[in-house]
């Protein structure tokens, strides 16, 4: 089982529950529609890769998110994450009205930084950046979330049962686009100006 850094300790998430469609610029970019209710679809344990690849079968494209590792039942800590996603393929489950899994939850789907505890971090003061070779790419937060991360939590305990050390990635703003073998890309949490947490990937080709 692969595992994930909260401060000086690892722990091992069970699932990764993702939030599709959560940012009205990113449904545009992908010429999606605006879903009625919250899209939601798991990432396995499995999916977790501490390599950052630039391929799986065909190109691979980023999507940066806000992640938070569950607690008790809680939001208990914070965290960047890419989704990595098989978009050719995406495009084609989706039009043939087929689950996306094997767009999104092959092994090596899901990076992560480190996670810090929230503790009195407001969590509508978060947000996000990604930069690919010094280029800011994504810029985004709570204020753009269609589905804010306390409600997330509310709708996915409806059905389903959150583990301690469980993973939610909240979705995506605009600036998705293809992983390059090479590219350099540092991915930020930051509440207001103050920076939480960082981390930087290189890129590798698929072996």
């Amino acid at each position: 089982m692969n595992s994930l850094r909260l401060d000086s300790a690892s722990f091992t998430p069970s699932k990764i529950v993702c939030i599709g469609r959560n940012y009205l610029e990113h449904i545009r970019e992908l010429g999606n529609e605006t879903p009625d209710q919250m899209v939601i679809f798991n990432k396995p344990n499995s999916a977790i890769s501490a390599t950052l690849h630039a391929t799986h079968e065909e190109p691979l494209h980023y999507e940066g998110e806000i992640c938070f590792m569950v607690r008790n039942r809680k939001l208990h800590a914070v965290g960047f994450g890419l989704d990595l996603t098989r978009r050719e393929l995406q495009s084609n489950l989706k039009a043939r009205g087929l689950p996306w899994e094997r767009a999104k939850a092959f092994d090596g789907a899901a990076c992560f930084s480190d996670f810090i505890p929230l503790g009195d971090i407001e969590i509508a003061s978060l947000s996000l950046q990604l930069e690919i070779n010094g280029e800011l790419r994504q810029d985004g937060g709570y204020e753009l979330m269609m589905h804010k991360p306390e409600q997330i939590l509310l709708d996915i305990q409806q059905f389903m049962t959150l583990e301690d050390g469980d993973v939610i990635m909240t979705g995506t703003p605009k600036g998705v686009g293809q992983v390059h073998v090479g590219d350099q890309f540092v991915g930020r949490i930051k509440t207001g100006d103050q920076l939480l947490v960082s981390k930087q990937w290189l890129a590798e080709e698929q072996t």
